[in-house]
């Protein structure tokens, strides 16, 4: 699994750099406007996974640089984090 979330990290910051480019230095009409919207819509979908998974990050030892991660790459960095542990009930 390690190797699929890695690859969807590199698939995804390949995204953005296809992003930058198209700000840069805008592709053929039609695909550069889909190519911002798809941006943008990705931009605001990482944006609510960090609100909603701002809470697991305190605990981290860079929280963030984690931050970071996930508004780049998204829910493929936070498939990384591992679980915590369960926590065990004593019998009486």
């Amino acid at each position: 699994m390690k190797v699929f979330w890695g690859l969807g990290k590199l698939l995804t910051l390949l995204f953005w750099l296809l992003v930058l480019v198209n700000l840069v230095s805008p592709l053929i009409n039609p695909i550069h406007l889909l190519i911002n919207l798809a941006g943008s819509l990705l931009l605001l979908t990482h944006l609510m996974e960090l609100l909603l998974f701002n809470g697991s990050l305190k605990g981290r030892a860079h929280p963030w640089r984690d931050r970071l991660q996930i508004l780049l790459t998204g829910i493929f960095h936070l498939q990384t984090f591992k679980a915590p542990k369960p926590v065990e009930v004593g019998h009486a």
